[in-house]
């Protein structure tokens, strides 16, 4: 169900699928990149909301600023963090205190990076945090990407192969915290070819234990 709220910044699309049973809790799926044509109808998101919301999860695909009919201007992760976290406030109102995953891929793992890091501040950790093709450091288009530390669950998955974010780079960044890197062998930035592979990891990780 395609969704439109205003929150601090302005408004804020999002696509929203329910559970058919009570759901588990909400999953909050992050696009890739805007400013190269990641949206919430990208194919990745998409897989990986299809997933969650199979596993019982509500499914909440939103756009960043200036994509679809979200308002604003693209502010480099900075404000992005504020409006999935006033969305997320949004969403816990409507459905009551579920657990919270975060999950997201490329551009969007680094915001919900800063989400994670924000909801922890506030005394509230998600209960899942799943980041794929997470940039750091200096990638395409002379971004360069300096995330928040991740909580000590995260899950982090990277292509051997990633042609935007370099795995070595990745590794080095996460050697600060000694933060585990789950690699998947052969898989490109966008794991083509390696989606199914990608899926199970994700899957696997929100399974109850």
């Amino acid at each position: 169900m395609q969704r439109l709220v205003e929150i601090s910044s302005g408004t804020i699309e999002f696509f929203l699928d329910e559970p058919v049973q009570s759901p588990l809790g909400i999953a909050l799926v992050a696009h890739p990149q805007p400013l190269l044509g990641g949206s919430a109808e990208h194919k990745i998101p998409q897989l990986l909301a299809k997933a969650v919301l199979e596993l019982g999860w509500i499914a909440v695909r939103p756009n960043f600023r200036g994509v679809g009919a979200s308002s604003g201007k693209h502010d480099a992760g900075i404000g992005e963090v504020d409006d999935l976290f006033d969305l997320l406030q949004l969403l816990c109102a409507e459905f009551g205190s579920l657990p919270v995953a975060l999950i997201g891929f490329s551009f969007g793992a680094f915001v919900q990076a800063g989400v994670a890091a924000r909801m922890a501040r506030a005394g509230h950790d998600a209960d899942h945090v799943i980041l794929a093709g997470f940039p750091v450091g200096n990638v395409e288009g002379q971004r360069n990407y300096a995330p928040e530390p991740l909580p000590a669950g995260a899950l982090l998955v990277h292509g051997e192969f990633d042609e935007r974010v370099p795995l070595e780079a990745v590794l080095q960044w996460a050697r600060q915290d000694v933060h585990p890197v789950t690699v998947i062998p052969g898989a490109d930035h966008f794991f083509k070819g390696k989606l199914a592979v990608l899926r199970s990891l994700v899957v696997a990780h929100m399974k109850p234990r």
